[in-house]
Formats: C-alpha cells, structure tokens, sequence
C-alpha cells in the first residue's frame, strides 16, 4: 500500500525490504515488483518491519 501526501510526503505498507538508498533515489522491494521513488533530499524518517514513511521532494515514483 502506498499513500502519498502531495509529492513531499509517502506511506508504505508491506514493504519486503530496502534495496538502495541516497538523497536522490531510493528502491524498494514489494512482494512482487519493486518500487522507484526518484527526487531530491529524500529521507527515511520513520520505518518498522511492517511499514516506512519518506519525506523529501518527489519527481517520479516507478514501479517496476
């Protein structure tokens, strides 16, 4: 589940894991495909094994 707050601000839920992660771009792992989120300062604020919230200033967000 992915739940966005205009392009500064989303919420995942039942992700599989992290794969990269810098201020630019950060992929993650769903149970069958893998989500992109590209744009600047990105941040993890919060995350559990169940869900992660990322904060920064999104351009694109690919599934893959």
């Amino acid at each position: 589940k992915l739940e966005l707050t205009g392009n500064r601000e989303a919420w995942i839920e039942n992700y599989r894991g992290l794969l990269e992660y810098t201020d630019t771009c950060i992929r993650i792992q769903g149970k069958h495909n893998q989500m992109i989120i590209e744009g600047k300062c990105l941040c993890i604020e919060y995350y559990t094994n169940e869900d992660l919230r990322i904060t920064g200033f999104f351009n694109t967000i690919k599934f893959c």
